[in-house]
This record gives C-alpha cells, sequence and structure tokens, in this order.
C-alpha cells in the first residue's frame, strides 16, 4: 500500500465525532469554530449557473480569479465582500439560504446534524485528505479570469463527478 493509501485508510479508521461542531448550533459557534468548519475544498468558489425553470444550480469548473488553484484557498479572504463584491459572504445565520452548498460541506453537514465526512480536516487532523479524497477543486478548476460569461455553459461540470469521493 502506497503512503497515500495509507493516509486514506488511517484517516476512515478515524470514526472520532465529538468535537464543537457537535456540541453546538452554527449560530452559536465563535468566528474561530465557524472557519475551522470550512474543509478547504473550494467548490464554494466555483462560478454555478442556475437554471431559472427549475431552479437547479449547476457548478463549472470556472474558479472565482482569488482562489488559489493549487491550495484551494481564497487569496483574498479577509477583504473578500469588498474586492469582489459578488463573493456570496457565508455566516451562520444566512446558511439555510445556501441550498447550492455542495452535499459535502461542513457547514450544510452540521446544519443538517449529519457527521463529517472522514477526510475532513476536523476528523483526519489533515487538511490535505480533502485532497487525497477527491473532494476539492484541486486539478479540476480552471480560473475564470477572462472567460466571458456567456460561455460558462461550456464549462459545467458533470453532476456525477464527486459522487463516488462523496460516499467514501
Amino acid at each position: 500500500m502506497n503512503l497515500v493509501n495509507q493516509r486514506i485508510m488511517k484517516c476512515m479508521m478515524n470514526k472520532r465525532q465529538t468535537g464543537f461542531w457537535k456540541e453546538k448550533p452554527l449560530q452559536k459557534m465563535t468566528r474561530k469554530e465557524w472557519e475551522l468548519l470550512c474543509d478547504g475544498c473550494g467548490r464554494c468558489c466555483l462560478e454555478k449557473l442556475k437554471d431559472a425553470k427549475n431552479g437547479k444550480v449547476y457548478y463549472t469548473n470556472l474558479a472565482c480569479r482569488y482562489l488559489d488553484l493549487k491550495t484551494c484557498r481564497c487569496t483574498i479572504y479577509a477583504h473578500r465582500t469588498r474586492i469582489a463584491p459578488d463573493c456570496e459572504w457565508l455566516n451562520p445565520f444566512k446558511i439555510a439560504r445556501f441550498r447550492w452548498l455542495p452535499k459535502t460541506c461542513a457547514y450544510r453537514l452540521v446544519m443538517e446534524t449529519k457527521d463529517l465526512a472522514w477526510w475532513h480536516p476536523l476528523i483526519s487532523g489533515d487538511p490535505e485528505t480533502v485532497h487525497l479524497a477527491g473532494i476539492s477543486v484541486k486539478n479540476i478548476a480552471v480560473s475564470s479570469l477572462g472567460v466571458p460569461e456567456d460561455e460558462y455553459e461550456d464549462y459545467i461540470l458533470d453532476n456525477n463527478l464527486w459522487a463516488k469521493s462523496a460516499r467514501i
């Protein structure tokens, strides 16, 4: 078994599901706890298209120009809402409105009183497991910079892209 598979197996064996996210609702979390819930997948930073007829949201592989495609972290995080006014500011009081969040998102899972996945850094103790598990946008996303909005449909991702990883 190679080193990556060993790390994955070790994390999958860790079924520890105790922590602040199990003890208090999202609205009672400190800012630090809220930020720790983010798994660093980068999916919320992908451009999304909403079907006007049925309301279905489609993810593209186009990332916000401020997303670091290697780390899947925002390069302007502290100032994102000022610099990028279209950026959706996730917070505990608005989270229920963000139905487009992936089913693997810790904010959504905690809101739905579900367990975090084995690859979540709070469970695995390793921020790289989100990438090793194939959950993040690393190696999938490209910058939206220079792509006209009328071409975004050309970048829609297959709905099943993360389905297998999400069940692991």
